[in-house]
């Protein structure tokens, strides 16, 4: 028997719940690898959610990937934050959970293969990993899962504002846009809990540690998968050999095929260009790289009632001190407590533009434009029919990929980046904003045609760090996934469970249908009696 039943191949959203599923078993013996470094408790970096700034960008807990110049984007190289650390991006990310529209999951399922993966079959896995404190074990939500989930308070002048001109701008209030109607405006859920981050390595991978069929080792780099013929039978590690019984890739959008094509499992051409041994023939792997581009439109604010004295140094101190012992005050917020989906215009089916408010005008690395007292919406096109790559351009693992978005490459996605833009300036106009308007910072007045629309978001666009669908579920020629098993399609003992599976992004935060697609993944894998569908009604805005 091979030392291990299970080596997971990366220790981050995924990863976590999938180790911790499949060792509940205690026959089974797993074990993790992660190249990152461990998530300390005592690191407030991570822990801390108004902190997220900090470990972005940093070498210590970010990859930092970089795009290669986006020909539509005045060849710019967008910077691309990847979690280098447990819990993978789930421990550096915004925390904000974002479940996607039911309609979603009809789009998956509506592909040849993939009829087990409509809405109806992906909510119960929704309910078993969330225990949703604002409405417990309803007809929509969980109640008694591992990812505990606070939503925001979302109080204040700049929220009630916001709330009052979102509907003045003919939006409506939805109580939960993770329930029956995710079209509206609400309060978000979020993934921390007493005032602290829970990332997927806390929720569930720390609570199971002690299992002694569970192994997780970090600063573990996986180098290629080990094959006999066309069977996977361990990995490379830092050098050395490590045999399983199957491997299972959870390193996400960028990582998993990349090491799937350094391993021989890839596109011929390429590989062979490249000098890497051809396992298996699959072009799929790399390819239909999704993401969601966002900007920032922000208004100064005339009132002091703003998030931006705690941005001020002398304060930071005193807001850790108070994080530190009694887990409140500004450090116990993402600041990301509200906000909502809408439809760019009366043909689109269900929500195609996502916003986040926040009460500051602040760029992610921190920055203020003006220094003083601001708000903002985060907007972007979530349905962009832009595809990209990831792509090596090296046998060596430790070579970051080729990858390129093609953000704005379509006709679509640039008329609903006009569009975004457009409704974005309308809800920060409206008369709810009296006596705290200060005027546009960003992108300004002077940006008001369509082209200077776009030619604003070619300089300013950021991507919201949702990178999917690079070896998607499927059964044609593109596929890399069988939908039934996670099996990597021409290959035995090689599965993958992450963001790459996806066949179409979500509309919002990623970070939910990946763990909701590990706990399905995890009976798969494990020969489980899927959960029985959940027959939930959900809105629609034209039944027909």
């Amino acid at each position: 028997m091979s030392p291990w039943d299970y080596v997971i191949v990366g220790g981050g959203s995924a990863g976590c719940a999938l180790a911790a599923r499949l060792s509940a078993d205690p026959a089974t013996r797993v074990l993790v690898l992660e190249a990152g470094r461990p998530d300390y408790p005592w690191d407030v970096f991570i822990h801390m959610p108004a902190a997220l700034m900090f470990p972005i960008g940093s070498r210590f807990y970010d990859w930092k990937y970089e795009s290669e110049p986006e020909p539509h984007m005045n060849g710019r190289r967008v910077y691309h934050a990847r979690g280098k650390v447990l819990g993978g991006s789930s421990s550096i990310n915004g925390m904000i959970f974002q479940r996607g529209n039911p309609l979603d999951y009809e789009r998956w399922a509506a592909d040849p293969g993939m009829g087990a993966w409509d809405y109806a079959h992906c909510l119960p896995y929704f309910k078993k990993m969330e225990n949703c404190l604002a409405d417990p074990g309803s007809t929509w939500r969980g109640g008694d899962g591992p990812l505990k989930l606070e939503r925001g308070a979302a109080e204040g002048p700049l929220y009630d504002a916001f709330f009052a001109a979102v509907q003045q701008a003919g939006h409506p209030l939805t109580d939960d846009v993770n329930g029956y109607r995710q079209e509206g405006f609400a309060a978000f859920d979020r993934n921390l809990h007493r005032g602290r981050r829970l990332s997927a390595a806390r929720a569930y991978l720390h609570p199971v540690r002690g299992r002694p069929n569970l192994r997780v080792r970090t600063r573990a780099f996986v180098e290629k998968v080990l094959f006999e013929g066309t069977r996977a039978v361990g990995v490379v590690c830092d050098g050395r050999r490590i045999a399983a019984r199957e491997v299972v890739l959870c390193g996400g959008a960028i990582n998993t095929p990349q090491l799937l094509q350094v391993s021989g499992v890839g596109p011929r051409a390429l590989l062979e260009q490249l000098g890497v041994p051809v396992v298996h023939d699959l072009p799929g792997v790399g390819e239909n790289l999704q993401d969601h581009l966002e900007v920032y439109v922000q208004h100064a604010c005339t009132q002091p009632v703003s998030m931006q004295p705690s941005l001020a140094m002398w304060r930071r101190p005193f807001i850790g001190a108070n994080w530190l012992f009694r887990r409140k005050g500004a450090g116990a917020s993402n600041q990301f407590e509200a906000g909502g989906f809408i439809r760019s215009d009366d043909a689109v089916a269900y929500p195609n533009l996502m916003f986040h408010f926040l009460p500051i005008a602040v760029r992610y690395d921190g920055s203020a434009p003006a220094g003083g007292h601001g708000y903002q919406v985060h907007i972007g096109p979530m349905y962009s029919d832009a595809r990209g790559s990831v792509r090596i351009t090296s046998a060596d693992p430790r070579v970051k990929p080729a990858l390129r978005f093609n953000y704005l490459s379509t006709d679509q996605d640039r008329r609903e980046w006009v569009q975004a833009i457009g409704h974005a300036r309308a809800i920060l106009s409206q008369p709810a904003w009296d006596g705290l308007n200060g005027g546009e910072i960003s992108p300004g007045p002077a940006v008001r045609t369509e082209e200077e629309v776009l030619d604003w978001v070619r300089r300013d666009g950021e991507t919201a760090l949702h990178p999917s669908c690079t070896a998607r579920m499927g059964v044609d020629e593109m596929a890399v996934l069988d939908p039934a098993t996670m099996r990597v399609h021409g290959v035995d003992g090689l599965r993958v469970v992450d963001a790459s599976a996806m066949p179409y992004v979500t509309n919002g935060n990623i970070y939910a249908p990946v763990m909701m697609l590990a706990e399905k993944a995890a009976d798969l894998i494990a020969g489980n009696t899927p959960l029985p569908p959940a027959e939930a009604d959900f809105y629609r805005h034209d039944p027909a």
